[in-house]
């Protein structure tokens, strides 16, 4: 615990510097935490020392290796990059930033041409999905069509067979009114006749009458039979 302390304190203190380190209370729980922090701090410090040199050693060997194609550059052909004309340096600060974009180490062509090949295979693979993509649209387009059709052509044949089914239903229904009428209208009569049969209407009359009476009966309990049909409405029809 007491070393924990002195550990930790000391880190404050480098942390903090000239500043006076907060206020805090000092518990185990503290302590246990500020050393977890104080840890993962130096940890964190080393990586990043490491990861410096490191570029420190990488940007020494560029400088190295300009330095000596430099060299190589004035002891063979005698050129500077003062002495290279407009033309020229502008050709360099190509190739170099063409060496940034493709992530080289060098202007070389052993460098260059596996990072071209590279990217022209990425280029090949995105024309090769970018085709498929427009072949799957173009299907699923079609697709669309194709069913948007078909359920036009459905709600056409729909609204014409329920307007077909509306017109028998109306007659079905005029027939029933008229039966429903008749029937009435006869029953009317035969109530009268029975009543005045015995004064003033012979039997052959109202067994006559009867025979009338009973076919329409017939033909009118056949609608009555039937099972009520609701009229269709087409603005209901939907369209999948």
């Amino acid at each position: 615990m007491c070393e924990n302390v002195k550990k930790v304190s000391s880190w404050l203190g480098a942390v903090f510097g000239e500043g006076s380190v907060p206020q805090f209370e000092m518990n185990a729980r503290t302590v246990e935490i500020l050393n977890q922090l104080m840890q993962s701090s130096e940890a964190s410090c080393r990586d990043t020392a490491l990861l410096i040199e490191d570029y420190k050693q990488k940007a020494a060997e560029y400088h190295a290796e300009g330095d000596h194609l430099q060299d190589i550059l004035q002891q063979s052909l005698n050129l500077s990059p003062a002495s290279l004309s407009v033309s020229a340096a502008r050709y360099l600060s190509i190739l170099v930033e063409s060496a940034v974009v493709l992530g080289v180490r060098d202007t070389s062509l052993s460098s260059y041409f596996p990072a071209i090949n590279s990217l022209t295979n990425e280029l090949l693979e995105a024309e090769k999905s970018n085709r498929k993509l427009k072949r799957e649209l173009k299907a699923v387009r079609n697709k669309v069509g194709d069913t948007l059709k078909k359920n036009l052509l459905d709600l056409k044949k729909t609204i014409k067979l329920q307007a077909e089914e509306k017109v028998k239903v109306d007659q079905r229904q005029l027939n029933m009114d008229f039966m429903k009428a008749k029937n009435d209208e006869l029953s009317i009569r035969q109530k009268k006749s029975e009543v005045l049969s015995s004064e003033f209407i012979p039997l052959q009359e109202v067994a006559a009458l009867h025979n009338k009476i009973n076919p329409l009966r017939e033909k009118l309990a056949s609608y009555m039979d039937l099972s009520p049909v609701r009229h269709p409405d087409s603005s209901q029809t939907e369209v999948d």
